[in-house]
């Protein structure tokens, strides 16, 4: 009878593994009715964790053998540099009958040229975000403006290495992905002069610290400053005259996935064009979906913080992968840019 019994524990371990699903992804990027009518619909059980940045994902993903996630949603460069590393396990695109709606100026970009290993999950920006209340509209107009001595201790800088470079590096006129050292070390000097004005460093939740008062202006992503607008009109974005940062968050497959059949079943219902039209209208990142904006309400579909123009893009730029030696001299400067703060 313990026989039988021990043998029927195995078999309902066996078919519970094959119901389960581990997703390690940003905080706030999903909405809980997706995955709650996923789990609905499929009878996958989501087993959710989040992270605050790249780096501590990757980080967690590279030394920790025993984490085996399912789905993981890096940004931009650092599909290509996982990828390069071993880290990822390509995607079987035969099992994907949504790939074909996906914007096609979205695919085949130079972090992953073939889409071989990632999925777009959203796209967006990283641009200004103020109060127009407190400072009036109109107040800033691109990146340099947030030198002036009047935002002393009042600003946001995301906590992220390559967007608070990349915007200082705009700014003076150079390329946001630039691996000139020259270059660099000019950006690492001319932030030491901003660092007067940062209060504060956040990448995990910007819009509470807008909502809230706690600084007027600074960094955003265009998804929080969408929410945050929402709460308060007054939190005004802006598209930097020296051009905006953009990037696309992608779907894929860790090396140590475990439950690989679940993983394509979930990018899959995340590529349905009714189900990424909840996942913009809730969280303010655009689709990669080309059937998604006709679904969106106008207040979504028609906003700019969402959906921008061609002019909002003018001087743009998506990250890229620029290799070790150049993140290495970017890290140098960042751990010295923060020791002093």
């Amino acid at each position: 009878m313990k026989i039988i019994w021990s043998l029927l524990g195995l078999c309902l371990f066996a078919f519970g593994a094959e119901k389960v699903l581990y997703v390690y992804n940003w905080s706030e990027y999903m909405p809980e009715s997706v995955l709650k009518s996923f789990q609905k619909e499929t009878g996958i059980k989501v087993k959710y964790s989040t992270y605050d940045s790249n780096e501590a994902m990757y980080a967690k993903i590279k030394t920790d053998t025993k984490s085996a996630y399912d789905i993981i949603v890096p940004s931009t460069y650092f599909v290509s540099k996982m990828a390069k590393e071993g880290l990822l396990q390509k995607i079987d695109r035969k099992k994907l009958t949504y790939f074909d709606t996906l914007n096609p100026s979205l695919l085949n970009q130079s972090f992953d040229p073939q889409n071989d290993y990632s999925i777009p999950y959203v796209w967006g920006s990283t641009g200004i975000s103020y109060n127009a209340k407190l400072l009036g509209d109109g107040a800033l107009k691109g990146w340099s403006d947030l030198w002036d001595a009047k935002y002393k201790n009042k600003l946001l800088l995301t906590d992220d290495l390559r967007e608070v470079f990349g915007m200082t590096l705009k700014s003076l006129g150079y390329s946001a992905n630039t691996t000139d050292a020259k270059q660099i070390e000019a950006a690492y000097e001319k932030l030491k002069t901003l660092m007067p004005n940062v209060k504060v460093f956040n990448s995990e939740s910007p819009k509470q610290v807008y909502l809230s008062k706690e600084v007027v202006a600074g960094m955003n992503f265009n998804g929080e400053n969408f929410m945050a607008n929402e709460e308060s009109p007054d939190i005004k974005y802006v598209y930097p005259k020296e051009g905006v940062l953009l990037w696309v968050d992608s779907l894929v497959i860790p090396k140590n996935a475990k439950n690989i059949e679940n993983a394509h079943t979930f990018i899959n219902y995340l590529l349905r064009p009714e189900v990424s039209k909840v996942v913009s209208q809730e969280l303010g990142y655009a689709s990669p979906n080309i059937k998604t904006p006709n679904l969106l309400p106008k207040e979504v579909r028609n906003n700019r913080i969402v959906y921008p123009i061609p002019e909002d893009l003018v001087n743009s730029e998506f990250q890229v992968d620029f290799g070790d030696e150049a993140l290495k001299l970017y890290e140098k400067y960042w751990e010295k840019l923060k020791a002093d703060k």
